[in-house]
């Protein structure tokens, strides 16, 4: 299974509505398919420009190594050189910190990665995760 386009935008829908419900800073969020392509993107008004790079790289690193953005963290924290060489493989793309959440399907296969920034990184991924139930998937944080 793919992540399809409507289901991606009420993936942004949602998690933006979150964080207006919680009050965030403006959020920027992409949609990944499994292979790490862009599916959609949104960024709110007063979000920085660079909030694209941000997002992209926190579910680009989930998509490609399984991983949520919180684990690759706790990776990073154990053996900084292993993140610092999967950047290096990646092209430097790769953002190791919540906010970076896996989206599976019912059967349980990834079929993509969000990835939000704007605010913390434990909002991001609070945003993240509202987005993804929203469409009927499962979150992994």
């Amino acid at each position: 299974m793919t992540i399809s386009l409507r289901k991606a935008r009420t993936i942004i829908r949602k998690a933006l509505e979150k964080g207006r419900e919680m009050n965030l800073k403006p959020l920027s969020v992409v949609v990944l398919d499994a292979g790490g392509h862009v599916q959609a993107f949104e960024r709110e008004d007063g979000a920085a420009p660079g909030r694209f790079a941000i997002a992209h790289g926190k579910a680009y690193g989930a998509v490609m190594l399984g991983m949520s953005g919180t684990a690759q963290m706790a990776r990073a924290e154990q053996q900084a050189y292993f993140m610092d060489a999967v950047n290096g493989l990646f092209g430097g793309q790769v953002v190791p910190v919540p906010g970076g959440v896996l989206m599976r399907d019912k059967k349980g296969a990834v079929i993509g990665a969000v990835g939000v920034t704007g605010d913390t990184s434990d909002n991001d991924a609070a945003a993240a995760v509202a987005g993804i139930e929203a469409a009927s998937l499962s979150a992994e944080i």
